[in-house]
């Protein structure tokens, strides 16, 4: 796994910022037989300047990337399709018992409560992307 310092650190040109606040985005995980998976979810950026997700530990997405961290993440401009922002991040990931950032990723999508979604018994953790390359790209120019 790559590892970048906070110093080093990729971030998003201040023109594709926008991008970021939007109410979908594209994750890439590594599957165990090699191919990739890609799932649209909720994410937040949050006040560090990090994108962070919720997921629940039944999901295949958190087990790949409890093997894999390694990830892309992708959103596009639906407004202008010719628009779009990839993030290739390492995966860090935390348990969220108590549902503490799902709650916060809950109210971007007005004050959903995630443990409604979630079944029986299962458990919640945070997914921070740690940029390692930036491609933000603007076909439109």
């Amino acid at each position: 796994m790559a590892d970048v310092s906070p110093s080093t650190r990729p971030t998003v040109p201040e023109a594709f910022r926008d991008l970021l606040q939007s109410d979908v985005g594209i994750l890439s995980t590594n599957g165990a037989g090699g191919y990739p998976q890609t799932t649209a979810l909720w994410f937040l950026l949050d006040e560090d300047g990090l994108i962070r997700l919720s997921l629940s530990t039944a999901r295949q997405k958190t087990k790949n990337l409890q093997r894999d961290p390694l990830v892309t993440f992708f959103v596009l401009d639906r407004a202008n399709p010719l628009r779009s922002l990839e993030v290739r991040a390492n995966a860090e990931v935390t348990p969220d018992p108590d549902y503490i950032f799902a709650d916060r990723l809950g109210r971007k999508y007005g004050g959903v409560d995630l443990r409604q979604v979630d079944r029986p018994g299962d458990r919640r953790v945070v997914v921070t992307l740690h940029p390692v390359k930036v491609n933000a790209t603007d076909m439109s120019r």
